[in-house]
């Protein structure tokens, strides 16, 4: 039997505690430890909300993560000393995440950090449900088919990321971490004749979600709010 360290980070999908898989029900009920992601101790994170619903019992740990550009990396520091010392009393902690962790996630911060602090850490992942399949499931978008292409973006800088992704009519464009910038990214789409089939939604499977289409009406949304624009031309 192995004695080798292992953090896992867990993808928990975007909210619907449905959508969490057979796999990471079992790595997390076999983990020695479970951690999840907060803002604040006394604040239950998105996260920490799906799987107290998916598995009712199943402690948790809060780990603060202040995500502020000044405050972050003494954050991540912090956070990975903590997941250290708990790997050594126990040998084998989960980390769950919103989404998958491989993506826009927490969780490769994290691991980074704590392989520095415990080289010899095995660091493995379980993929998770992301948004943007959830909001195609529950808006009927078909994202992709035949030879069009996927851009992924973030516009957590703001829109302009948009018009490199325009530049390709031929590839359906998702875009995270965007809220505050929806009514900007719906002119974008409209002078680009890209607007037809765009939908938005934030906290979907959570509290107050909301989905439909993006339009020049459509006001402000989360952080976390997800945009797909199907390619251009093709019929929905």
């Amino acid at each position: 039997m192995s004695s080798a360290l292992r953090l896992t980070g867990v993808g928990v999908g975007p909210g619907d505690p449905e959508l969490l898989t057979a796999r990471a029900v079992r790595v997390l009920k076999e983990a020695g430890r479970v951690f999840a992601p907060t803002m604040a101790p006394d604040v239950e994170g998105r996260a920490e909300w799906i799987v107290a619903r998916a598995l009712p019992g199943l402690v948790m740990e809060r780990l603060a993560i202040n995500l502020d550009p000044a405050a972050r990396e003494a954050a991540y520091r912090e956070a990975a000393g903590q997941v250290a010392t708990a790997l050594d009393e126990v040998g084998d902690v989960a980390f769950v995440t919103l989404g998958d962790p491989n993506v826009y996630s927490t969780f490769g911060y994290l691991a980074r950090g704590v392989s520095s602090l415990r080289p010899g850490v095995v660091v493995e992942t379980v993929p998770g449900i992301m948004a943007f399949q959830d909001l195609a499931a529950r808006s009927g978008t078909v994202v992709l088919e035949g030879a069009e292409r996927l851009v992924l973006v973030s516009a957590a800088g703001g829109p302009d990321v948009l018009d490199a992704a325009l530049d390709d009519p031929e590839a359906a464009i998702v875009v995270y971490k965007g809220g505050r910038h929806l009514p900007a990214m719906a002119q974008r789409l409209a002078a680009a004749g890209r607007a037809e089939g765009a939908v938005v939604g934030e906290l979907l499977g959570l509290p107050g979600e909301r989905f439909g289409a993006l339009t020049a009406q459509t006001r402000e949304a989360g952080y976390l709010a997800t945009v797909i624009v199907p390619p251009k031309g093709r019929r929905q």
